[in-house]
């Protein structure tokens, strides 16, 4: 296997009570999946935690072992229920730190909006050893220790912390995509995506199926990092789907 082919995997962990109890919908897990796309790194599960120390830790230890990376999001605020670098340092057995460049960055931040108060201290407290994650948006770093990186919860900010790593983590060849659509029920031509996805192994096939105006239909998303397995797959698809008599639209529908 060239480093290119091999697979390089992440988790995530989204971390809050406000998620669990549906206070608050999570979009983080959309934009990370997209991002680490693009880097060529498959997200490959993903665990939403509540604000507990132990579920937090035990999570973080399970997951970084399993994966290349390791994302959290959420957790890492100045608030007493922001515990995230408590829980991941306790998960590594290091101590907590105030990391003295996030706390000049934090003072810089804050010396026009009430200053560097013990709360937004919090906010540069790290697990011995990290480094941080630059964030353009509000000030307070993310943190990166180990394979680990731990992110703020709120959206946009995620963004810019993603933005600011981009480029910095190896990984694979990035995964590329085709649709093929369908007016037909998943079940009538599950065989036929079965056996095309066992002659393509670098392939993944997934089947999306969807009823509108009174009829039943697919999306068959073929997923691999070789753009000529890719077409060889496509063009199989299509072929079988004609042969057992089924239209199709490229693209999707």
């Amino acid at each position: 296997m060239t480093a290119n082919s091999r697979i390089w995997t992440a988790a995530l962990i989204v971390i809050g009570d406000e998620i669990l109890s549906g206070r608050t919908h999570d979009k983080n897990i959309a934009q990370v999946a997209s991002w680490l796309q693009v880097q060529g790194i498959r997200l490959h599960e993903v665990r939403v935690v509540s604000d507990d120390m132990d579920a937090i830790a035990e999570a973080v230890n399970i997951l970084r072992a399993r994966n290349d990376y390791l994302f959290t999001t959420g957790g890492i605020g100045p608030t007493h229920d922001d515990i995230t670098v408590d829980a991941v340092a306790g998960a590594l057995e290091v101590p907590v730190v105030v990391h003295p460049e996030a706390r000049a960055i934090l003072e810089k931040h804050y010396e026009t909006r009430g200053g560097l108060t013990e709360a937004r201290l919090r906010m540069a407290r790290v697990p011995e050893g990290a480094d941080l994650i630059p964030n353009r948006m509000s000030g307070a770093p993310g943190i990166h220790v180990g394979n680990i990186f731990l992110m703020a919860g709120v959206p946009h900010i995620t963004a810019g912390m993603l933005d600011a790593l981009t480029g910095t983590l190896e990984g694979g060849a990035p995964l590329i995509s085709e649709t093929i659509g369908c007016w037909v029920a998943e079940s009538e031509v599950a065989d036929i995506l079965r056996e095309v996805e066992k002659a393509h192994p670098g392939c993944q096939i997934g089947s999306y199926p969807f009823f509108r105006e009174g009829q039943v239909g697919a999306n068959f998303v073929i997923r691999t990092t070789e753009k000529a397995e890719l077409q060889s797959a496509v063009d199989t698809l299509c072929d079988a789907l004609g042969t057992a008599g089924h239209d199709f639209t490229p693209g999707g529908i």
